[in-house]
């Protein structure tokens, strides 16, 4: 047998023929001949003179588009589209012995066309064929899906390129020193032009780096405890770090993920002197972020804008970097009433004192605390400040409404938003009893039967109403 191009293979049915086929199918009836050529492909037509004879379907999908009824005696060619028709023309004149294949498409019901692979082998002397056909809808899908996919990958690629683009620019025009450091060895990964500046080095030689060999020797302990501060609250900040050279910088960091590692970016200021007033508000922001009770820092749109450690442990998250960007009501408030309340309070008075609420972690567990907040202006917006203690520890397992009832009707706004409404009315119903028959036995001088008379009671009822009231016993 001659050998064959690689084209011509894909071309044939295969790489090799029978050798004997007289010795061995020469005995096979029409009926198993036809069972054959269904069971080897999804149609099977019988075409004469171009015109379609007969046709066996093997696919049920194929039976629904009526192929099978629709197609005898008409002409092969006009059951395909237009840009088809030329590879039929070519299957019924190149004599191959069913050796090419050709892709056609046939119109369908639906709004797809169904893409069929036929192979046509010529039967006698005559001009009779038997045509063979794959039916690839469903490799045509794959197809589809595929390019999709790749298409989708080349616009992701091609959107990463451009943002890895604009980082680049970003980090090397920045005038401010800037390192990325790996807070696992905490080792240098990249470094700017202005870093390297300051170090008086290329940057490309503090890659690799360790972040503390880049400092005086003395100041290892300190960078240690800044790191640690940094990867508990998400930031960092720390002043006067020495240079190799002498040179005194402040350093600060901010921690992210990336990888499934976490790295810090670390910023750092040269040159400028400290006064007493940067050093007190520096020594005060230390103190906020180290306070017991949580502080969180929300914008004008209920947006978290900072907070300090003891929010972040309330909330069970990692540090400040998490919450930064997300909304207050994903963490303060019963609902959005609760919040609601808050900020419209704190537009009208500036602040607010011991709204009782809940704080809710990323778990979704509640816990109570009291709120207290105040409202700072900052030019162009306001930013709300909101002081969140636990009081879960302090309260009783339960808390009754009569520690809180306040002493009169005009003092019961105060308790909206502290107290379900359900348990206001309910009490304010008691201590609305309770002064009107406070007040009836003024009016009678203490005479229980004209008091009952002005209140529209019997005897008896007024007694037990003042036995619940604890006003008296019935005598």
């Amino acid at each position: 047998m001659d050998a064959k191009t690689p084209r011509e293979l894909n071309d044939g049915l295969g790489s090799a023929k029978f050798r004997k086929p007289a010795d061995f199918l020469s005995d096979l009836d029409p009926s198993t001949t036809a069972e054959i050529a269904t069971a080897a492909a999804d149609i099977a037509i019988v075409i004469e003179d171009g015109v379609i004879k007969d046709v066996a379907l093997g696919e049920e999908s194929l039976v629904s588009e009526g192929y099978d009824k629709s197609w005898c005696g008409q002409s092969w060619i006009d059951t395909v589209t237009t840009e088809s028709r030329s590879k039929i023309e070519e299957l019924l004149t190149a004599h191959h012995g069913g050796e090419r294949w050709r892709q056609v498409n046939h119109p369908s019901q639906s709004a797809l066309d169904v893409p069929v692979r036929y192979t046509a082998v010529k039967l006698g002397s005559g001009e009779r064929y038997i045509a063979l056909g794959r039916e690839l809808r469903a490799v045509s899908a794959l197809q589809q899906r595929l390019i999709e996919a790749h298409q989708d990958l080349e616009r992701d690629y091609s959107r990463m390129k451009e943002a890895q683009g604009r980082y680049k620019i970003l980090f090397e025009s920045i005038s401010e020193p800037v390192l990325v450091i790996n807070a696992g060895d905490l080792t240098v990964e990249e470094a700017n032009p202005a870093a390297g500046r300051l170090m008086g080095v290329d940057p490309r030689k503090l890659v690799d780096q360790s972040l503390s060999a880049l400092f005086d020797q003395s100041e290892t302990h300190h960078i240690n405890a800044f790191v640690a501060d940094c990867m508990r609250g998400g930031t960092a900040g720390l002043s006067k770090l020495e240079l190799p050279g002498g040179v005194q910088v402040s350093m600060s960091a901010s921690a992210f993920r990336e990888d499934r590692a976490t790295r810090l970016i670390v910023q750092l200021t040269s040159g400028q002197p400290r006064s007493a007033h940067s050093s007190a508000q520096q020594s005060l922001l230390s103190a906020l972020h180290g306070l017991p009770d949580g502080l969180v820092i929300a914008d004008n749109d209920q947006r978290i804008v900072a907070t300090n450690a003891s929010f972040a442990r309330l909330a069970k998250i990692s540090g400040d970097a998490e919450a930064t960007g997300g909304r207050l009501e994903d963490f303060l408030g019963r609902s959005p009433t609760d919040l609601n309340v808050l900020f419209s309070t704190l537009r009208k008075h500036g602040v607010i004192r011991n709204f009782a609420t809940v704080i809710r972690d990323r778990f979704g567990d509640e816990e109570a605390v009291e709120v207290s907040a105040v409202v700072a202006p900052t030019g162009d917006d306001d930013v709300y400040a909101f002081s969140v203690r636990s009081v879960a520890r302090r309260l009783p397992s339960s808390v009754g409404l009569d520690e809180q009832l306040p002493s009169s009707a005009a003092q019961f706004t105060e308790l909206v938003g502290r107290v379900p409404l359900k348990d206001i009315v309910k009490e304010s119903t008691v201590l609305i009893e309770r002064l009107c028959i406070e007040a009836a036995l003024e009016i009678t001088d203490n005479n229980r039967a004209s008091a009952a008379e002005m209140l529209g009671l019997s005897r008896q009822g007024l007694y037990s109403k003042l036995k619940r009231a604890g006003l008296g016993s019935e005598d």
